[in-house]
């Protein structure tokens, strides 16, 4: 059973925008870091982007660098992705994931809680 859930996905232009949400209240342990992967098909699952209990330490991959913004909100156990100017490559089931103790990674090994996903496709 899904201890996080995504909501957000769906059809967007090339160019535009989409606002991923994460919603970790079912969640059995403490969120301690918060984590968006993506998964093409025939791809493997890869890092997006990472975001510390706090908020203050957040990590990118090189792909969406300056494209996509995390965050997250403690006092309702949320967290967010804002993708912009998203591109075709973009296009994935995008997965939440949170892990209860430890750093920020972009190693999904690490991360003991994920969503079910949630659709992006972009389309030109």
């Amino acid at each position: 059973q899904a201890q996080l859930v995504e909501s957000g996905g769906g059809l967007v232009q090339v160019g535009g925008s989409l606002k991923l949400s994460c919603d970790a209240s079912g969640a059995t342990l403490t969120p301690v870091v918060m984590g968006w992967f993506r998964q093409a098909p025939g791809k493997e699952r890869e890092f997006v982007a990472t975001i510390s209990r706090g908020g203050r330490t957040t990590n990118y991959a090189d792909s969406v660098k300056g494209r996509f913004t995390i965050s997250r909100d403690n006092a309702n156990n949320t967290a967010s992705l804002q993708m912009n100017n998203l591109e075709p490559e973009d296009t994935a089931v995008y997965y939440c994931a949170a892990r209860s103790e430890g750093w920020t990674s972009s190693r999904p090994s690490v991360y003991d809680m994920w969503g079910k996903g949630t659709q992006v496709t972009v389309f030109s």
